[in-house]
């Protein structure tokens, strides 16, 4: 389980990512690095960090289901997952 606070900055980013997005996209156009540079650290969309959705574990993520390995697996071993069988794990 990842820190309340780990999730928290995660959701912060994403809003700033959200609000500077426009301004980012014109300043891109327009080729003002300068611009870019001035904008917050936190609103370029490459600082994001993928984590699980119902754990919040950032390591293991596979982006198909939006699950870390480990949930993915568990819930693959109970059957809520389908299409997907028990090989050999």
């Amino acid at each position: 389980m990842a820190k309340e606070s780990m999730k928290a900055r995660e959701v912060k980013r994403m809003k700033m990512v959200e609000k500077y997005a426009e301004k980012r996209a014109k300043l891109k156009a327009a080729g003002d690095a300068e611009g870019l540079q001035k904008l917050p650290r936190n609103a370029s969309p490459i600082r994001m960090h993928n984590r699980c959705s119902l754990t919040g574990r950032p390591k293991g993520y596979m982006r198909q289901f939006g699950l870390s390995r480990i949930t993915f697996r568990e819930m693959a071993l109970n059957g809520l997952i389908p299409g997907v069988k028990k090989a050999s794990w």
